[in-house]
């Protein structure tokens, strides 16, 4: 029967099978059929009352219940949305976490996850259920399940960086931000495959293999390989996520999770973020605490926030900036968290366009995009102007000095005696770290760690380090210049092109992939400045292309003010990964919700 809008089913009553379909249909049409954006219903139901009436399951009427309130819950609905469904009762974490657990066993081939935390995860779910009965919500993000980058501490939870140095590593410990996401309410879901130690732009170098992107997958991308003939085997051509966060950006594009944690840097999260269709957002270096996040190159990392929209990147920032007395790098004034305004008028805005991004290996496409984001804005009346950042021609090569010598010194703690992998060999003590460290670490680290230490020999210090330090500062210079002289935002591309598939990727080494894809991105960091990447459209592959929005220091909140105003003129098409969600049979498996298709 129905009362009070709900559905109250007799698990005895349900013998009838035409009854049931006839009920549960008429049920789904008055609650909101229109909108709605998962799987055909009658096949789903007809897959229950099948089920039911040959009473294989073992009904319960809140199964039911379950199940119409779920499909009445698109799961394209970003991390606010689903707040509110959470507070109004349409949905409970436990359905929540069960449904994006299921979609994380159905999507595991995408390689998104390191670790899957099933067992806490259901947990917190149920935690967070008995706070939603006693109308004690902790918050926004209670309740709402979320994903952390293989490179972040979290206590009782291995740890593994993609590399065999650390693998069984398992933290006593939880990354600040990690412990701060815990105290909201969210559901911790697992751990994201990454490039090994975070060095890498495709997440292809991880001890786990490398991650697919789930627009390899998209009703989109596979459409417009028909219609160009394309005839190699899909299987083979899947798509790079981009990286090193590219778990963290799959995770989220997949509807596993509402956001994940990366980390940023030279553009570790923007990157992803740009080739799997999300929000990617860095921001400034001091506002967010590195504490637990295993350091790459102390003076650039940046823990990165990937997101649906910019709204859900803006709550999770407001979350986890502030001071930590663990992190000495971090403000000391504290930040309220904040909520983003709606803005309708651009015409008091400077918006800079830097020619020196204009780079001969930028793809057309993206240049095109590039040059409709900027007339968007001046035919909306924002000033939009020709801005230089001179010394941006070094910028690369002088990250690359900085970061690996950075990288040199923060590896030197992985030596086999404390903590991490340690070899057999007993010879003598050199020989052991000797040995630890070939057999930890692969030929990317190493090849970082050499060239670090070159730069940093007595002879070479001068002329390497100290020289890049300087001309660091003239490139965080002409960041200051150029927002000293009345720009409020600049626009650039995030990335040269849409993703690639795996196959041409690996035809250039990790230096050098990164060195090219890192070209727009990795400035930002040296500078400390804030950062977003926000999709734009589809390439006429069907891929997803994003742009990045480059803010003042500190002012992050204004960065992602004009990203929301420009995410909601370009209406972002949501990836259709129904094909791949086609098969609806485990919906019922061992009595638990499965996922429900996707639009």
């Amino acid at each position: 029967m129905v009362k009070d809008g709900c559905a109250h089913v007799k698990p005895a009553a349900a013998t009838d099978l035409s009854v049931f379909l006839l009920v549960t249909w008429s049920l789904w049409w008055q609650t909101g059929h229109e909108d709605h954006v998962g799987p055909d219903p009658p096949r789903i139901i007809f897959s229950a009352g099948k089920a039911l009436h040959r009473g294989a399951l073992g009904w319960k009427a809140e199964w039911l219940l379950s199940i119409i309130r779920l499909l009445r819950l698109s799961p394209t609905l970003d991390g606010l949305e689903v707040s509110v469904a959470l507070k109004q009762g349409q949905v409970t974490p436990t359905e929540l976490c069960q449904r994006c657990l299921s979609l994380i066993k159905k999507t595991k081939f995408l390689n998104a996850y390191i670790t899957v935390s099933e067992e806490v995860a259901l947990k917190q779910a149920e935690e967070a259920e008995k706070r939603y009965k006693k109308g004690h919500s902790l918050g926004d993000l209670d309740g709402i399940p979320i994903a952390v980058k293989d490179n972040f501490s979290t206590s009782g939870i291995e740890t593994t960086c993609a590399s065999n140095m650390l693998k069984g590593y398992v933290p006593p410990y939880n990354a600040t931000v990690v412990q701060k996401l815990l105290d909201q309410g969210a559901l911790l879901m697992g751990k994201t495959n990454l490039d090994e130690f975070a060095m890498g732009s495709g997440s292809t170098d991880g001890i786990f293999g490398p991650v697919k992107n789930p627009w390899s997958y998209s009703k989109q991308y596979r459409e417009k390989r028909k219609q160009n003939s394309h005839s190699e085997n899909e299987d083979s051509n899947w798509l790079i996520t981009g990286g090193s966060s590219g778990g963290s950006a799959a995770a989220v594009s997949a509807f596993t999770c509402f956001a994940a944690l990366g980390s940023d840097t030279g553009g570790s999260t923007r990157n992803p973020a740009a080739h799997c269709g999300v929000v990617g957002l860095k921001p400034s270096y001091g506002l967010v605490s590195r504490h637990g996040l295993i350091p790459l190159v102390n003076s650039m990392d940046v823990p990165g926030i990937l997101t649906r929209c910019v709204d859900d990147a803006a709550t999770v920032l407001g979350i986890l900036a502030g001071h930590d007395p663990k992190d000495s790098t971090t403000i000391q004034d504290p930040v309220k968290p904040f909520t983003l305004p709606s803005l309708t008028d651009v015409s008091k805005l400077c918006i800079g366009i830097p020619k020196e991004y204009l780079t001969p290996e930028l793809s057309s496409e993206v240049h095109s995009l590039w040059s409709k984001a900027a007339n968007l804005f001046e035919s909306e009346g924002a000033k939009v102007i020709e801005v230089s950042l001179p010394h941006t021609s070094y910028s690369i090569v002088c990250y690359h000095v900085l970061c690996t010598s950075e990288v040199a010194s923060n590896m030197a703690r992985f030596d086999g005696l404390e903590y991490g992998h340690r070899c057999d060999s007993s010879v003598s003590t050199e020989a052991m770290y000797a040995a630890t460290r070939r057999e930890g670490f692969n030929d990317v680290v190493r090849g970082r760690i050499l060239s670090g230490n070159f730069f940093l020999l007595k002879e070479n210090y001068e002329n390497y380090f100290v020289k890049a330090q300087k001309v660091r500062r003239l490139i965080a210079n002409d960041f200051v210049n150029v927002f000293n002289s009345g720009v409020d935002v600049l626009l650039t591309p995030t990335t040269l092109s849409e993703a690639v598939p795996y196959t041409e990727f690996i035809k250039e080494d990790n230096r050098t992939r990164s060195a090219q894809d890192d070209i727009f991105t990795q400035a930002v960091n040296m500078a400390g400045l804030p950062a977003v990447s926000v999709p734009m459209a589809l390439s006429t592959q069907g891929l997803p292309i994003g742009l990045q929005f480059i803010g003042r220091a500190f002012c992050d909140q204004q960065l992602l003010t004009v990203a929301k105003w420009f995410e909601k003129q370009v209406q972002f098409p949501v990836i259709q990964l129904q094909e791949l969600m086609d098969d609806c049979s485990s919906v019922f498996e061992n009595e638990k919700l499965a996922s429900v298709s996707l639009k």
